[in-house]
């Protein structure tokens, strides 16, 4: 007996060492991506935020976000809970440092509960009582009669504590007539000197209606343009302080964001540009216009469409270090939805004459390692059906989109992955989760009927993980390919069978063998 153990063991460790050879695929590792999208949190460190904005100060660029805390009732009733504002700061976009609480609504004395810290943005500007620089936060949130306000707090450093000013700086009983009561939400702002040194304070916000005025220079209230004592909203410039500007916007939702172009020497040129929220579930679009409080808008261009994981959207555009990038949110993290948001960048491109194109939302980001997934002959690649994100909340959320044997092509993101360490165990260097590029959030799926899908984790569980985790082996037709063995289903390898991804046991060894190629 001493000896067949003896033997028995020996025969193991041939075995791991020599792991096709006794019939186990022998593992290996390949590379992950750790970067990309989202900024700030990923697959295993998650803290929602939604409503994301940008400041720029300097070599700092800061990232403010709500804090989403909504519980899975919550969720379920389609509740926001939103107790606090959060930043983060990074000197390169890529690596971001926690700044901790900003503001908990718990300070805010004028607000109807302190679940309600809604989208915000911070400006730096100059106190004219002191001649010291000082940070403005715009954000908005419910009074006690019930209909949301524009709010300001103000702190000496981007990073807080910001103090409110102690009332609402807009109130819902001077934008009449209200067509809801949560018109006045989302504030944006921008500051800059025109050609004759006159220095412009401008603030916008709005659902379904959009509204712009000017501040005075303490920043924390509205110019009195006519000089009548009163703040009055009307549609003349010159006559009324905040101008209702909602016409000429095409399907106009919410989420405004001011931007103009700036040179190399930081010089604005051009007209302004309004990027903001348009339809349901929420696109991103812009117009433009030679005048914020007069200017005829321009045609209205939809830039993005739905994100695939999230039914509202909001954006921020800066400049850093002579690029532009646009900053949104969707809801890709496990349980993520439009009430557990995340913030996500890509770069923005101009065309020469302005005007912006169609694009995608982005895994990857702006700093994320993009794969093909090929057969061995590189004549398929793994790829998810063609589709346009639905319109229609009730399509949500995907869980069900067909894994093909498509050609790799230059104009699609449909065959793009980002490989990603595996979800059921990070720190295992042979497990790895592949996420859709184009459709973030959205991975690929062991399901237990025996079929491979690209689906949302939507529970954010230990059975979700391993369903969208695989084990990489050695190919099991070609060792210098690599097989993916599910976790949740061992010995059940993905392969293409008839055009079509799933999940066998792997005995067609050519069609469960692939070829993983990093894009430049």
């Amino acid at each position: 007996m001493k000896k067949r153990a003896i033997l028995l063991t020996t025969t193991a460790l041939l075995c791991a060492m020599t792991a096709t050879a006794c019939g186990t695929p022998k593992e290996i590792s390949i590379e992950k991506c750790t970067t990309g999208n989202p900024m700030v949190a990923d697959n295993q460190n998650i803290t929602y935020g939604g409503d994301p904005s940008i400041l720029v100060d300097g070599d700092t660029v800061y990232l403010y976000t709500g804090h989403d805390a909504s519980t899975d009732e919550e969720v379920a009733k389609s509740i926001y809970n939103i107790p606090e504002y959060l930043c983060y700061s990074s000197t390169d976009l890529v690596n971001w440092k926690p700044e901790g609480t900003v503001m908990s609504m718990e300070d805010v004395k004028w607000d109807s509960n302190d679940t309600s810290a809604w989208a915000s943005q911070v400006m730096k500007h100059t106190d004219p009582a002191d001649g010291k620089d000082k940070y403005y936060l715009y954000y908005c949130s419910w009074d006690k009669t019930g209909k949301q306000c524009i709010g300001v707090a103000v702190s000496d450093s981007a990073t807080g504590k910001f103090v409110d000013i102690g009332e609402p700086l807009v109130k819902s009983s001077v934008t009449k007539p209200n067509t809801s009561t949560f018109n006045d939400i989302d504030p944006t702002a921008w500051i800059e000197t025109d050609a004759d040194g006159v220095e412009h304070r401008y603030l916008a916000w709005g659902n379904g209606m959009f509204f712009v005025c000017e501040l005075n220079e303490d920043m924390i209230s509205i110019k009195d343009v006519n000089g009548d004592g009163k703040i009055t909203n009307g549609k003349i410039a010159g006559e009324d302080d905040i101008i209702t500007r909602t016409d000429g916007l095409d399907s106009y939702t919410e989420a405004p964001w001011i931007y103009r172009r700036a040179d190399e020497n930081g010089n604005y040129y051009g007209d302004y540009y309004l990027f903001f929220a348009h339809q349901w579930r929420e696109c991103m679009a812009y117009a433009t216009t030679d005048d914020l409080l007069s200017g005829k808008w321009s045609e209205t261009d939809k830039i993005m469409n739905p994100t695939a994981t999230s039914n509202t959207n909001h954006m921020a555009v800066f400049d850093f270090k002579g690029k532009t990038y646009f900053v949104y949110h969707n809801g890709s993290l496990p349980a993520g939805s439009g009430f557990r948001r995340t913030a996500c960048i890509v770069e923005l491109k101009f065309n020469e004459d302005g005007s912006i194109n169609l694009f995608e939302e982005s895994a990857a980001g702006i700093d994320g390692q993009i794969s093909t997934i090929t057969s061995m002959d590189g004549a398929s690649a793994i790829a998810h059906e063609t589709f346009i994100n639905s319109s229609v909340d009730s399509d949500y959320p995907y869980k069900n989109v067909k894994l093909v044997a498509g050609t790799v092509k230059s104009d699609s993101n449909d065959f793009k992955w980002v490989i990603r360490p595996g979800k059921a165990d990070v720190k295992n260097e042979a497990y790895v989760s592949i996420e859709s590029e184009n459709k973030p959030g959205l991975f690929i799926t062991a399901n237990s009927d025996g079929t491979a899908t690209l689906s949302q984790d939507t529970k954010a569980s230990d059975a979700s993980a391993s369903n969208q985790t695989f084990k990489t082996v050695q190919g099991l037709g070609d060792k210098n390919g690599v097989s993916f063995e599910s976790v949740a289903q061992a010995g059940k390898y993905l392969t293409f069978v008839d055009g079509i991804l799933t999940l066998t046991d792997g005995k067609d060894k050519d069609s469960s063998t692939f070829i993983v190629k990093n894009l430049e």
